[in-house]
């Protein structure tokens, strides 16, 4: 099946929300509140991440986080990070919820501490009661096409597969199973979520058909964050618009791209 596409310049839908930017961007880890919101204003994403038990909302340095964040004018992701069980995880979506007055909430629950992979378990179990209880479930998954298969039947619309594991830059370990789950679920948007390390990660992404990437240590980290972010936006653009336009195909051998039947008009005397 063939995913219906639509032309950059016209956005697109994804829970509800109309955007223009297929770039998503976390808060964490910026050398200052400063350098993050122009790192975000550079990135032109229109979505952030956001941990409610990180930020603590309730107190000083969080109320001036959080007034940043409005001053940014953006829809915001707050995510279960650091969460372990599913019962865990939907206290603190019902706690965002509330705090952030959206029913948006990316499912983040950890399973192993060595590469933080997430549960497949506990996070269908979490998808499951969030969804019936309206929430928009963003789950961050492995590129197990059986386990996104679970978290759809659970009431997912959307899917969020690791390009590897967090933090670590290594870009898309497993593009043939990344564009498995692209095949496989061709009218729900995806997101390669977690590993992204440089703008050339983020350009295969969008050119297996994803529909947007979410990034954050790749920017955050960088010698030039807003400098990075920039380069960021400019390749999930590249990358879609090359999707877009549809790729040739490989060849086995060489093609020579002027034909040697025919002479070209240089090469023909006076």
């Amino acid at each position: 099946m063939t995913r219906h596409i639509h032309n950059s310049n016209e956005g697109w839908q994804i829970g509800g929300k109309h955007l223009t930017s297929r770039l998503f961007i976390g808060s964490a880890l910026y050398p200052s509140p400063a350098i993050m919101q122009e790192a975000i204003k550079a990135s032109g994403a229109e979505v952030v991440t956001v941990s409610l038990r990180r930020q603590g909302v309730n107190k000083e340095a969080g109320e001036g986080f959080w007034k940043i964040i409005k001053e940014l004018g953006v829809e915001v992701l707050p995510n279960t990070a650091g969460c372990h069980s599913a019962k865990e995880a939907i206290t603190v979506a019902q706690m965002a919820r509330e705090v952030f007055g959206t029913n948006w909430i990316k499912l983040e629950i950890i399973g192993n501490q060595y590469n933080l992979q997430p549960d497949p378990y506990e996070t269908v179990e979490a998808a499951k009661v969030l969804a019936k209880e309206g929430f928009e479930v963003f789950p961050y998954t492995t590129d197990d096409l059986v386990v996104a298969e679970k978290l759809v039947d659970a009431g997912c619309t959307i899917l969020m597969p690791w390009g590897s594991p967090i933090g670590s830059g290594k870009g898309l370990m497993n593009p043939y199973n990344l564009k498995a789950i692209r095949e496989a679920f061709p009218d729900i948007p995806l997101i390669v979520d977690a590993g992204i390390g440089k703008p050339s990660h983020a350009v295969m992404a969008m050119e297996l058909g994803f529909d947007a990437v979410l990034l954050n240590s790749a920017v955050a980290l960088a010698q030039d964050p807003a400098g990075m972010a920039k380069a960021f936006s400019l390749a999930v653009e590249a990358g879609q618009i090359g999707y877009e336009a549809g790729a040739m195909s490989e060849r086995e051998f060489a093609s020579p791209s002027t034909p040697t039947v025919g002479t070209p008009f240089w090469h023909q005397h006076q």
